[in-house]
Parts: C-alpha cells; structure tokens; sequence
C-alpha cells in the first residue's frame, strides 16, 4: 500500500485507522484558531472572511507540508501570540499598516526558511538563556489571557486605577462567564478538543439568550482578494521594521523548537535520548509561515495542541496531512465560523467577543505552563525573566516586555560574572533595543 511504504507506518509502530484519528483528533483540537484568527486580525483592519481563508488554506499547506517532508505528525497554524503581537503591538501599538506587518512576516519567513539550511539555527538557540524564552512565552500568555478578559467585558478601563471589573450582570459578561467555566470544566476532565467544545457550547448559550442569530451553516467560501498578496515595503529598512521582523523570526524559531522537543517524547520520536530535530521539519514551519503571508495571515507555526493527536495513535506524518484536507475543508462552513467570530456591538465605541473570549483565557492558562522552568532562585534569571512578563502586560506590548528582558539580562550578567558565556546574540539585541530607546521612542 501507497500509505504504508511512503509514511513507514508499520516502522512506527502504527496504522491507517491510528492515522486517521490522530489527524482527526489533532484538528478538533487546534480548529478554535479558525474562529480566533479572523477576530484578532480584525482588529487591525484587516477583512474577516479573507483571513480565515488564508488561515485555513496557509495552515493545510503547512500541515501537509510537514507530513510530506518530515513525516512528523505534527499540525501548523497562526500562533497565538503571534497574532497578537502582530494586531495589537506592530499594527494598532506602533501604527504600522496590517500590509507592511504582512511584509515583516513574511521576510522573517525567508529568514527562518535559510537559517532552517544552515547550523545558525542551532547557535540563536544556545545564545537566549532558558529563563527569558519562558518568560516570553508566559508574558504573552498572560497577554492573550488580558484580551480575553477584555473582550468578554469582564475587564474594563476604569479611571485612577486604569483597569477594573466591568458589569458581571450584563448578559454580554454572563456568557463570558458561562462558557470560561465550561472551558474549564472540559479541560478538568480531559476532554479532546476542549477549547472547540468550550466554544460550541457558548456559542448555544450566546443563541438561546438571543445574543447573536443564526444565519445557516454552509457557503461558498469568501474571497481572498483583500488580503492576497497585499505587501508593503515602505519603511522596510527602518529599525522599528527591523526589529520587528527579529520578533517574528524569534517567536517564530521558539516557538518551533518547544513544540517540536515538548511532543518529541510522546510521539517517538527521542533516541537514545536524545532528539534531533530534522531540518526539513523547520523548513516546513518556515514555508508555512511564507504561504500565510502571502495569503494573509499572521506567523504559521507548529501547534502544541499535535499532542492530542499524538495521544490518540498519531506516529507519522500521515496524521499531519489529514488535519491539513480537514482545513482545506473548513471554509465551506462560513457562516457558523462567522457566527462565532463576530462580535457583539454594546455600543458605538464598544464591541465584546463572549464567545471566543473564553478560548483565549484558557489560552493564556496553557501558555503559563513554562513559568516552573525560571530559576527564581538566581536573581539574575529572575529578575529579567519578571520584567519581561510584567513590563509585557502593563505596556500591553511584547515588544517592550521582550527589550527589558533582553536589556536587563545583559546588564546583569556584567554583575554575575556571566557576561562572557551569555551568547553575543543577546547582548547584540540588548544593545540594538536600547538604542531604539534612546533615539526612536
């Protein structure tokens, strides 16, 4: 059989029907970024319908991409995280256009894709401490947890103390509220796809009080003009482009490794104890993250949620291609995926999101998973590592969060006598953000 000699499925220690589930399962997990996506690019201007299309295209070719190349049973798509700090930090935090945030992530793309070919990869690893890479992942976290807060209505802005609770009576927070505790409650009890179940069962609760109406379930899928190939290279050689294409290549690059080490173990993918990651694994993330942009998304990257496939019988990359047609598949339901992604309008100025605002809560719980891994003990790991993730909420910027770690762990690292083992990478960014301080800010 075609399957069987081109996936090895009998060499790993599995079968068509495993396969077949684990990419299923895989896709019941992840599918939420769908309903997500459209609604935090949305913020920044950029069309509904257009994004989830290249979301679901960009991330089935990623995903079929990876089990072709790499046969690992690995899934694609936008980062959370990613797509936050494209929205919030670079579109509407430092008034860049959602075409020139497109253009930086694709040149970071290109960038991860070449250095995906050479060892560089291996030394930009070695040169971030372990400390302030869980920082970044846990500020940002924490970040799309405040969005989801925020979103829901549960937080509002409140003068003299900036943030406060919103109204718990009113029916936009209650559904926040009702869906958050179900979330919970399916990943207290280790149900598969908890966030998609999380976000069905709001979505019934948001129907039967009257809070958004049903419009029907199948369409022709929307069109992908307003955001194909939309590129804008003004400004490309600035330093704040600069810089944030370094984030998204750094984001991107972590955010790969972690995934690909954190379900190594579980898919077997460890020999001997040790795990060496394929190239061509990274090339695939890197050549999704350059067909999203180009369709009109925001950094494709690998998904951690593969453990759900991988636990339920995923070994190659055949599972990887079948949650890839899944996406491939997903447009056709436009209307319930806009029905969920829509907004509530409260008011003029005001627009709350109860239905996927319990996701990114729970989200934001997931993504503090790395916390455990700061030496609180050492102050010079700690304290960078804290700066990071709480100059990353109270400037509601990941940018800034990411320069007081990196500042700080320079400077500090002169005063612990590590100066010289802490990679040139870092201390090169340190000084690189520091100047944009002093001058551009």
């Amino acid at each position: 059989m075609m399957l069987e000699r081109y996936f090895r499925l009998s060499a790993h220690g599995t079968n068509l029907n495993r396969e077949l589930l684990g990419g299923a399962t895989t896709y019941l997990a992840l599918v939420y970024i769908v309903f997500v996506q459209p609604a935090v690019l949305s913020a920044a201007g950029m069309d509904f319908g257009a994004v989830l299309m290249a979301t679901c295209i960009g991330s089935a070719f990623a995903c079929i991409l990876m089990g072709l190349l790499a046969n690992y049973p690995i899934a694609l798509a936008p980062g959370m995280g990613h797509n936050f700090y494209f929205a919030y930090a670079v579109v509407l935090g430092m008034g860049v256009s959602w075409q020139q945030a497109l253009t930086a992530v694709f040149s970071a793309g290109i960038l991860f894709f070449i250095l995906s070919l050479t060892s560089i990869r291996h030394q930009i690893i070695d040169a971030i401490p372990k400390s302030l890479g869980n920082a970044i992942g846990c500020g940002i976290g924490l970040l799309i947890a405040l969005v989801g807060f925020e979103w829901g209505g549960i937080i509002v802005n409140k003068p003299g103390t900036y943030v406060g609770l919103g109204d718990l009576g009113s029916l936009p927070v209650l559904v926040t509220l009702a869906g958050l505790t179900l979330t919970a409650i399916f990943y207290v009890r280790k149900i598969t796809g908890a966030t998609l179940w999380g976000i069905v069962t709001t979505t019934i609760i948001a129907l039967g009080v009257g809070m958004v109406k049903f419009h029907g379930v199948f369409s022709a899928p929307p069109s992908l003009a307003p955001t194909f190939c939309h590129f804008d290279f003004s400004g490309f050689f600035s330093l704040d482009m600069i810089i944030i294409i370094a984030t998204f290549l750094f984001l991107d690059i972590f955010d790969t490794l972690g995934t690909l080490i954190g379900v190594a173990p579980a898919a077997g993918l460890v020999q001997e104890g040790k795990f060496a990651i394929k190239r061509n694994a990274l090339l695939a993330d890197a050549g999704g993250t350059v067909a999203g942009a180009l369709l009109g998304t925001s950094t494709i990257t690998s998904y951690v949620e593969s453990s759900a496939g991988i636990q339920a019988g995923a070994r190659t990359g055949l599972a990887a291609v079948v949650t890839g047609i899944l996406l491939l598949l997903t447009p056709f339901f436009y209307p319930l995926i806009q029905l969920v992604g829509g907004g509530v309008k409260v008011s003029e100025t005001l627009t709350l999101y109860p239905i996927t605002s319990p996701a990114l809560i729970i989200i934001g719980v997931l993504m503090m998973k790395g916390v455990k891994e700061i030496d609180w003990q050492s102050p010079a790991e700690a304290i960078p590592a804290f700066l990071t993730i709480v100059v990353m909420q109270l400037s509601v910027s990941i940018t800034d969060g990411i320069a007081f770690g990196f500042i700080s762990y320079s400077i500090l690292s002169i005063f612990s006598g590590k100066f010289r083992s802490t990679g040139l990478a870092l201390h090169l960014c340190a000084l690189v953000l520091l100047l944009r301080y002093i001058f551009f800010v």
